[in-house]
């Protein structure tokens, strides 16, 4: 599940997103996306689950899909709580890659189910409707379609924005055994304490690469400077970045 990219640039208008990026993700690592707002994080992430997206320059290599699942996990605030459907049911679509969207779930099916809930620490939650759930409940329930989904690569795109501590100990602790299960992981993350903490390979972008590599030495109060002085940049109508 190894990721390679190579003088990547995605543009919207005039303005790339990102920027130039080379870079690596080695099979089976746990890799932090750390940056400013605007920094790019979300398209790169998109890139990484093989979105075609417009104006793309560059090379991005990608595990076969037909061999590798992909797991993506976007942010909390993109889903639609208010849809009247069960925890069962939105944790059971995890299984459509084996049951299909219209096959039954089965006496297996709602085993694995319930094996997920309890992973996340929402036993008994299944019959409950989504827009009962808190956000910490939620984004446990989102977890546990993801471990459904039997990939061999996680992206995360602000996993632990807005929900409570207890919450993301449990989900960290799913992160970590992920990683000792031999799973590639990229998360997109604003807490560089959780980073630091968590996650031993990081990639620090402003649209540009500022740096990659491991987290104590990616992390440094001047790179991250660096960071915040050219996404600023970036966003300064009179900079031009497109010669």
């Amino acid at each position: 599940m190894s990721i390679e990219v190579s003088q990547l640039t995605r543009f919207f208008g005039r303005a790339p997103a990102v920027r130039r990026l080379d870079m690596s993700v080695p099979s089976g690592a746990i890799t932090g996306l750390v940056g400013p707002n605007g920094a790019g994080k979300s398209t790169f992430l998109k890139l990484l689950i093989g979105e075609r997206l417009s104006l793309l320059d560059g090379e991005v290599q990608l595990p076969d899909e037909r061999r590798s699942r992909v797991a993506y996990l976007p942010q909390i605030s993109q889903t639609d709580r208010q849809f009247p459907i069960t925890v069962q049911d939105l944790v059971a679509s995890g299984l459509w890659h084996r049951c299909g969207a219209f096959g039954g779930l089965g006496r297996e099916g709602a085993r694995r189910v319930a094996e997920a809930l309890d992973q996340v620490g929402l036993r008994g939650y299944a019959g409950r409707l989504i827009s009962a759930l808190s956000g910490g409940e939620f984004q446990r329930v989102r977890f546990a379609q993801l471990i459904l989904q039997d990939a061999q690569m996680v992206v995360l795109d602000e996993p632990f924005v807005g929900i409570d501590v207890t919450t993301q100990q449990v989900l960290l602790g799913l992160l970590a055994s992920w990683h000792a299960q031999g799973i590639t992981i990229v998360a997109a993350l604003h807490e560089q304490d959780i980073v630091r903490q968590w996650f031993p390979h990081t990639l620090l972008l402003a649209r540009e690469m500022i740096a990659c590599g491991p987290t104590a030495e990616v992390l440094t109060p001047d790179n991250w400077a660096r960071a915040v002085a050219r996404s600023a940049a970036a966003r300064t109508p009179s900079n031009r970045w497109c010669e």
